[in-house]
Formats: structure tokens, sequence, C-alpha cells
């Protein structure tokens, strides 16, 4: 069987991502992660540093394989004869934006196929945006993402020295 291909810019990967992939593998037994480079954004981490920390945090789930691309990814599913796109969805705003990327991609390639699975609740408001910011600013939100990549946005993000927000602002 062919793999489904999950595509993203996964800057960084979120346990949101992982879920996702992790789902995808046990229902399509293999799943390929593609990191598109997309040259409008500016991203945090190298397309290198993603694939690394997709590795990592996938190295337990068996059929997943990963690759980088730096074109349209319907123009990488017709070079490596794929037609099956897996998106993770959080909520009606997701589903609003999957939509019109997949008509547009189907206008495109009208073999190209997209599986939507919602995601796990604890997972809905995970984002790499906010993660990126939330470290940015020297915070941590527990349970986005794993220590691998809690560690390599330590590294982009030294710690500040910023007042606790456990204080109760009340008494501020």
């Amino acid at each position: 069987m062919k793999p489904v291909v999950y595509a993203g810019s996964f800057d960084p990967i979120t346990n949101g991502h992982v879920d996702i992939i992790r789902r995808a593998a046990r229902v399509f037994g293999t799943v390929r992660v593609v990191v598109l480079s997309s040259p409008h954004k500016k991203p945090l981490f190298s397309v290198q540093e993603r694939l690394d920390l997709i590795r990592k945090n996938t190295a337990d789930i068996p059929g997943v394989s990963v690759a980088g691309y730096g074109g349209l990814l319907v123009d990488y599913l017709a070079q490596e004869s794929l037609s099956v796109v897996v998106r993770g969805v959080r909520g009606v705003a997701d589903a609003e934006e999957e939509a019109s990327y997949a008509y547009a991609n189907r206008l495109l390639a009208p073999f190209v196929e997209f599986v939507w699975l919602p995601a796990d609740p604890k997972f809905c408001f995970v984002s790499s945006s906010a993660v990126r910011e939330s470290f940015s600013y020297g915070r941590e939100i527990p349970g986005y993402v794993s220590e691998e990549t809690a560690r390599a946005l330590r590294v982009k993000f030294p710690a500040k020295n910023l007042p606790s927000c456990s204080k109760d602002p009340e008494k501020n």
C-alpha cells in the first residue's frame, strides 16, 4: 500500500501533529510526513532541523517516513505517484481553511484525495505559532510539544527573566 502524505511546515512539530501522524499510521499503515519549505514564510527552524525533530518525535511510530520538498504539494504527489493527503482539523475555522486548500489542490491535481482527521480535544488549541510565541517570551505551555522539541526551542529562545504568571494578578 502506498503511503498517505501528511504535509506542512511543522515549525516546530507539536504534540497535535504527532497525534495526527500516529492516528494516520494506525488507519493507513504508512505515513510520509513532508516538510514543505514555503519561501513566503520565515521559519524559525531550518528544513533540516524540522526533519530531524519530526524523526525524533515519530521514532516510535511504525510506518512513518519523513521528507522535505521545496515546491507545491501536488507536484510532490505527482512526482512520487501518491494521491492521498491527511490533514488535521482543530475546529470550524480549520475546516473552512482546509476545504479551500483541498479545492484549490483538486483543481491543480484532480487525482488527489484529502482525508481529514479531527484533532483530539486536548490538542484543539495547539499550534506551532502559539508554541513559538510562548517560547519567545520565555514561557512554555505544558503538553504542547515533546521534550525534544522544547529543548530545540530553548536553544532558539534563551530563557528570559520574566515575572511569574502564577502570581495572582489581583494582588499586583
